[in-house]
């Protein structure tokens, strides 16, 4: 990159137009994204890694956390990166609410239902190392849900937590 192509990216970047109300609570949505492209890469990185079968789940975070090259790294990123996810979205409801986003409807119903998608993937990525805190947190959460028989016997492909379980968490973690 030449001096000219640094020069005319500043200059394009630094001409936009912005109101004169603006502050830093409107940078929260921005670094969401960032975050989320993170926890897109790490993501990728972990699961080419990861086998989701309950004999070798915990064993293959323990290869990721020992064996790799900055695994441990990634995978505490991920982890953390998923606390800050939650963190900021935080943030940005409560900027909603004081700046009165609550009457645009369609806007408010989206943004809960990606926070509803939040919360689910990060219950489903939580299952995923096969402790015994995930195994019971699975247990409990698919009990909760077994009112509805037939969304107990889809999600976790059976009548308990088991193989099948821990499979189809992780393809619904990564999709």
């Amino acid at each position: 990159m030449n001096y000219y192509s640094i020069n005319l990216a500043k200059a394009h970047l630094l001409n936009y137009p912005c109101p004169l109300n603006i502050n830093f609570l409107w940078n929260y949505g921005f670094l969401l994204g960032i975050i989320f492209f993170i926890q897109i890469l790490t993501g990728v990185f972990l699961a080419s890694r990861y086998t989701p079968d309950i004999s070798y789940a915990y064993y293959s975070i323990q290869h990721i956390l020992r064996e790799l090259w900055s695994g441990w790294c990634f995978r505490y990123m991920h982890a953390t990166g998923a606390s800050l996810v939650f963190f900021l979205t935080y943030l940005h409801i409560l900027r909603g609410l004081n700046y009165s986003y609550l009457y645009l409807p369609l806007s408010w119903i989206s943004g809960l239902i990606i926070f509803a998608l939040f919360i689910v993937t990060a219950f489903i990525g939580y299952v995923l190392p096969w402790g015994q805190m995930s195994y019971w947190g699975a247990t409990v959460i698919t009990n909760l849900l077994s009112s509805i028989p037939a969304l107990v016997i889809w999600l976790c492909g059976g009548y308990t937590v088991s193989d099948p379980t821990i499979k189809r968490f992780f393809v619904l973690h990564f999709i």
